[in-house]
């Protein structure tokens, strides 16, 4: 993974950004159309997409954004035909072996969220090791979505406090959002801001229900394999471009951006 390229290109300058978002999340949507326009198979598309990977890594670490999530592999995606499937095992084990040293190198943290106990065992102990080698790094944190669904997220967190409360290490009337929050996949990482879909559908897919509660959404028909720096910026760039009022008016919103606050 080549990380220490020169600054991203794009048709609008990092310094025209009012808002660069903290969290940053991808639907990486469109590998297997992409081959078969070339006519190609599915599983090339997949293969394919690892240097879309590449380069919003290395635009999200030029820019500062704190943590990029992708989603990689859903939970629904195991009633895929076995072929891609054993593919997109095959090809996360590789790049796990190919650029956790870069990744490294680049001072970024790796972190897989999702149910990995699905996996293969040697997938599980590689995860484990790039975890260990890059847990103290702090340019960016690259969330892997793996076997990872929203509402399975939502029904972990649950039985989490569940067991709590039933060991009375909790009471019911402790639980609230900011709690809820140390329990799911994204637990201490920033609130999520901008959620990426590439490929042209306009669904989340039930990839990160909790935590996009208030989410800006960016869709583009591009597909993934073909995404790049630049298709990056031009989200980044409407990202900023919105007035996120989090329940309050515009007015109110102005009147705090005048005083230097944010709304919670």
């Amino acid at each position: 993974m080549n990380l220490s390229g020169n600054q991203a290109s794009a048709d609008a300058s990092l310094e025209t950004y009012q808002t660069i978002p903290k969290h940053v999340a991808i639907i990486m949507d469109g590998n297997g159309r992409w081959a078969q326009q070339k006519g190609k198979l599915r599983t090339f598309g997949h293969k394919s997409g690892v240097e879309a990977v590449r380069a919003s890594v290395r635009y999200a670490r030029e820019v500062g954004i704190s943590s990029l999530t992708l989603f990689a592999f859903s939970s629904e995606n195991w009633q895929r035909p076995k072929e891609e499937v054993s593919v997109l095992m095959q090809l996360f084990s590789l790049v796990l072996k190919s650029e956790v040293k870069k990744l490294d190198q680049n001072n970024i943290k790796l972190k897989v969220i999702g149910d990995t106990s699905a996996l293969d065992k040697k997938l599980q102990e590689k995860i484990k090791k790039a975890e260990q080698k890059t847990e103290n790094n702090t340019a960016l944190t690259l969330n892997i979505a793996a076997n990872y669904g929203g509402r399975w997220d939502i029904i972990n967190a649950t039985k989490q406090i569940a067991n709590q409360v039933k060991n009375n290490a909790l009471l019911p009337e402790q639980i609230d959002e900011a709690l809820f929050n140390n329990y799911v996949s994204t637990s201490g990482l920033p609130e999520l801001d901008l959620l990426i879909r590439t490929g042209g559908d306009h669904r989340v897919s039930n990839f990160l229900l909790w935590q996009c509660a208030y989410a800006e959404f960016y869709f583009t028909d591009t597909l993934w394999p073909d995404f790049n720096e630049s298709i990056f910026a031009v989200a980044v760039a409407d990202f900023a471009s919105r007035q996120r009022r989090f329940g309050l008016t515009g007015s109110q919103i102005m009147t705090l951006d005048k005083k230097g606050s944010e709304p919670c």
